[in-house]
Order: C-alpha cells, then sequence, then structure tokens
C-alpha cells in the first residue's frame, strides 16, 4: 500500500544528525506516525493526536509544580505555574481546528482502522484529570488494566491533588474547612462542600484581604474553564464529523461526550458566583 508523504527520516540512526535532531531525538520522533491507510488525512490525525498528547504531559508537568509549591506555602510561583498550564491548555483547544478542517468522508476513510482505540484511554489525559481532581470512580474503572503500566497515571491518582493543595492551604490562611474534606483518601472522589464555598465567598467578598488567594482562585477557575473548552470543542468537533454514531471504543459518543462536559473542576469557584 502506497503511503501518504511524510516528514524524511533518518534511516540509520542519528550518527552524523544535527545536534537539535540527536538532542531531541527528532528522527525517533517522526517515525511514531505509521498510517494503516493511504489517506493522507490519517497521517494528520495521528500527528495532531500526538501533539495532543505531548501538551497533555506539559501541562500536568506545570499542575505537579503548583502542587508542591502550594504545599510550601508559595503562593505566587504555584500561580505562575498555573499561567503556564492555562497557555498550553490554549493550544490544546486550538488543535481541534486542525481536526475541523476534516470532512466526514475524509475521516470515514480511516475510521474503522481505529478499532477499539479511543482518545478515551489516553493515560496522560486521563492522569491530568486525576491531578486536577476528578478522581470519578467510573473514570478510575475505565483505566483500571493500564494504572499499572503508567506510573504518572498511578502516582496522579493515589496523591492528593491540587484542589486537595489549594483547600490545604487556604485551612492554613484561616479559612474554616473540615480536617475530612481536606484530608481525605487521596484516591477518593471529591465531593462539593457548602463550608468550601464559604471560604471562597469571602475571598471574593474581601479581595484586598485575601489578594494571593484571589489570584488564585482566578487562576483556577480558568485551569478548569480551558479544559471545559476542550471538552466543549471536542463535542463540537465529533457531532460535526460523526453525528450521533457511537463512538470508538465502544463509547456512547455524543451522549457520552454531553455528560463529561457537565463536569467542572473546583465545583465551589462555579457555585459561588451565585452567591456574590
Amino acid at each position: 500500500m502506497e503511503q501518504p508523504p511524510s516528514c524524511p527520516v533518518q534511516q540509520n540512526g542519528s550518527e552524523g544528525a544535527p545536534p537539535y535532531v540527536t538532542y531531541a531525538h527528532m528522527d525517533r520522533l517522526h517515525e511514531l506516525q505509521q498510517p494503516r491507510s493511504d489517506s493522507p488525512r490519517e497521517l494528520t490525525f495521528l500527528l495532531i493526536s500526538h501533539v495532543k498528547e505531548l501538551l497533555f504531559r506539559a501541562v500536568l508537568v506545570e499542575v505537579d509544580q503548583a502542587r508542591e509549591q502550594l504545599r510550601q506555602t508559595q503562593v505566587d510561583q504555584a500561580c505562575d505555574s498555573l499561567s503556564r498550564a492555562v497557555r498550553v491548555q490554549r493550544l490544546l483547544v486550538n488543535a481541534w481546528d486542525t481536526m475541523t478542517a476534516m470532512s466526514p468522508d475524509e475521516f470515514l476513510a480511516f475510521r474503522d482502522i481505529l478499532g477499539e482505540a479511543s482518545g478515551t484511554q489516553s493515560f496522560m489525559y486521563r492522569a491530568l484529570e486525576f491531578a486536577l481532581g476528578n478522581k470519578d470512580p467510573r473514570t478510575v474503572a475505565q483505566c483500571s488494566r493500564s494504572i499499572g503500566l503508567y506510573p504518572e497515571l498511578e502516582r496522579a491518582l493515589y496523591t492528593p491533588s491540587l484542589y486537595d493543595e489549594v483547600l490545604s492551604l487556604l485551612v492554613r490562611m484561616g479559612a474554616a474547612i473540615p480536617r475530612d474534606v481536606y484530608e481525605r483518601e487521596p484516591g477518593a472522589p471529591y465531593s462539593p462542600s457548602p463550608a468550601v464555598e464559604q471560604a471562597w465567598l469571602a475571598v471574593y467578598q474581601e479581595p484586598a484581604r485575601w489578594r494571593p488567594a484571589h489570584r488564585l482562585a482566578e487562576l483556577l477557575t480558568e485551569v478548569s474553564y480551558q479544559f471545559s473548552h476542550w471538552r466543549a470543542t471536542h463535542l463540537l468537533v465529533v457531532e460535526r464529523m460523526l453525528g450521533s454514531k457511537p463512538g470508538t471504543g465502544g463509547t456512547a459518543g455524543l451522549d457520552w461526550l454531553r455528560s463529561v462536559n457537565e463536569h467542572r473542576f473546583f465545583p465551589e469557584l462555579w457555585t459561588v458566583r451565585t452567591l456574590l
């Protein structure tokens, strides 16, 4: 089968390659895209899928740094890390634009090749969700067979989430939050708390008094907003390309994406707006 054109790669390893290629293993990177059809759109699909996976990791790097900085009460530094994470998230949202340039018939030309493969199986995406605090038992069950294979995934599940560290920080700042809310089992799902909502209400009612917490709250909201923006765009792209067909990997397609789209990270930061 004739393969679509791709970036040429060195066939005999990196010996003699330019330093940039050897430092970043660029030749190996371009060997990873191996289309199984003669559709050039499949190559594009693979390239963008790899880009998104790497960007998920870039966001996770910043979230991990923010968690550690919050443990040490380095609020400004944590905010800087979250600000960098938001910039990467915007790239993730924009990555969907490449997919919208593909017509339904072009996607269907190679969709069957995906078989049981689905973007929901991305371990880096799931690790990022865990790190941010979405440890719903359903999502844990979906990746249970992969947890032992990917240390990042297992670590993110059983480590206190970013939001756990935020709530501990608020307590150190004087917020009245029950211990069982901010010191709960790390792998357990998070349930919204009226006490946390009241803590954020105090932050927004007296922003001058709670200046570091106020800045942190707005950056957390932006992280959550960008994540929801990514999900919403995913929903629209799937509807544009597949209509109401079942999703790949056995998912329910649009209905499943719509249900996922209702989730919000750091829920009290969204509900507190109603109280202001």
